[in-house]
């Protein structure tokens, strides 16, 4: 909460760090928060749209125009949007061309035991909750490294080349047994997070352990957020590089750059005050590098931030990309609300508008002069939206996620598994070439028409086959719509 002198204020809810929204109502939440940083600019839009539509390096101000559709009228211009649309439509096709991308890949989360406290998030369970002789049942999970391995190999049968894996913070977890004992020897220090394995029903084994199960058939291990990376490093003076190179030799093969949020520290004081803050993150991301990954970057907007933070974080990215050119792929996230603190405790009373999202894409894309692919999510904006960004600026269409936990948590309701028939006929219906790449983008194949039905190739066990026969289709379509009829409980 951010207090009428500026300053952000926080307080325990649920034995978690978090914001305290009491005196935030409904509607009148977001107007209530005051911020250093608003969105006012000299600039015009006019300005700031030829400079887009000349491929020039667009500052902060250029940004914050565009993406308000212009400072000096209320609320979105339609008008003035479609001429932002077209500019990242056309800069699109001149940086990557027409083709829609996508992965064949696998989500494996190894837990939902946190204790951070993130008002956006319903994907955590505290960890007291996985205590052993904890009473009282959860919905939370912990996997085992051997779990882990047999989830990825029993995907890996199937043509995924990619497992992306991103965690709470459990307790329990350290980086290695070097990390264990130290943290043992600490452990009476409670800001660290730390209790040992053997406290917990399940333990999760260490990052190095569960990176060396999930590093199996020549898998693309996809790892390790600069959270995580906090958490492997806690109570120790490591660096973040030396963490980020001793999970590569167990098999990491590059590291997602959420945990983002929104990187100007007023609005992580509010969203996510337990969180490691900007400064944090992106020490983390240039370790990611120095340490030979590559990585991604994200943004979760659409909460209580304003167009201003949003092009603030835009250009922390820039800058990032700028100084190591590790940057893969950047991917808009549009918040979902329902079930989450922010929304259940009247902080926000929703996420962000269809325009909103669409200018969010469409503005990256001409921000990051520097970064080549721009992700539309179908998890986060359902299916007839995520394509109409592919005309906003996105060229990438995420993967086959053959699980996915989070967004559902948070109330998403747009499904788990995406075949690549489905990809195929999704993105031939907006009249552009469908094709399958690699994570890191070197390898790009473009898929024939003529075909089907239609596998993936680039995998090390692929061989064009669809990865799921019908009935396990069928199957999943039923936990699909189980899991949509359970968000909406």
């Amino acid at each position: 909460m951010t207090d009428a002198d500026g300053s952000v204020s926080s307080l325990d809810l649920d034995g978690d760090r978090a914001v305290s929204s009491s005196d935030l109502d409904g509607d009148d939440a977001v107007s209530s928060l005051s911020f250093e940083h608003v969105p006012e600019t000299d600039q015009s839009f006019e300005n700031a749209l030829e400079k887009a539509r000349n491929g020039e390096r667009l500052t902060v101000a250029d940004g914050v125009e565009l993406l308000a559709t212009g400072t000096d009228v209320e609320g979105i211009d339609p008008v003035r949007k479609e001429r932002v649309l077209e500019a990242a439509d056309r800069r699109r096709a001149e940086v990557v061309g027409e083709e829609v991308t996508f992965v064949a890949n696998l989500n494996n989360n190894v837990t939902t035991a946190c204790n951070t406290g993130c008002l956006f998030c319903n994907f955590k369970d505290t960890a007291h909750q996985f205590e052993a002789g904890h009473e009282g049942d959860h919905g939370g999970f912990t996997k085992t490294p051997e779990e882990s391995r047999a989830i990825v190999a029993d995907a890996l049968d199937l043509g995924i080349y990619e497992v992306c894996s991103v965690s709470g913070l459990h307790p329990a977890f350290a980086l290695n047994d070097e990390h264990h004992e130290i943290l043992r020897a600490k452990s009476d220090e409670r800001d660290l997070n730390y209790k040992p394995p053997e406290a917990y029903e399940t333990d999760p084994g260490t990052y190095v352990e569960q990176m060396r199960a999930m590093s199996v058939g020549g898998v693309h291990l996809h790892s390790i957020t600069p959270e995580e990376a906090y958490h492997a490093r806690r109570g120790t003076d490591w660096t973040y590089e030396e963490v980020y190179r001793e999970l590569k030799a167990a098999g990491l093969d590059s590291a997602p750059g959420t945990a983002a949020e929104i990187l100007v520290d007023e609005v992580r004081d509010v969203i996510c005050p337990g969180k490691i803050d900007t400064r944090g993150w992106i020490d983390a991301m240039e370790g990611a590098v120095a340490a030979g990954l590559d990585v991604t970057a994200t943004i979760m907007y659409g909460h209580v931030e304003n167009e201003m933070h949003r092009v603030m974080h835009l250009k922390a990215i820039r800058d990032l990309q700028d100084r190591t050119g590790g940057i893969t792929e950047f991917v808009p996230l549009s918040f979902v609300h329902e079930n989450t603190p922010l929304y259940e405790r009247g902080v926000v009373s929703g996420g962000a508008s269809d325009d909103e999202d669409e200018l969010m894409i469409a503005v990256s894309r001409l921000f990051l002069d520097n970064v080549d692919n721009v992700q539309s999510s179908w998890v986060k904006y359902g299916n007839a939206k995520a394509l109409k960004l592919l005309n906003c600026g996105a060229n990438d269409f995420m993967g086959t996620i053959l699980s996915e936990e989070i967004t559902k948590r948070a109330g998403g309701r747009y499904g788990e598994f995406r075949s690549f028939d489905d990809y195929v006929d999704m993105i031939a219906a907006v009249g552009r070439p469908p094709a399958e790449r690699s994570t890191d983008y070197r390898t790009i194949r473009r898929i024939d028409l003529d075909g089907g039905p239609y596998g993936p190739t680039l995998g090390p066990k692929a061989d064009g086959s669809p990865m799921l026969e019908p009935a396990r289709r069928g199957d999943d379509d039923a936990r699909r719509e189980d899991g949509a009829a359970r968000a909406d409980d």
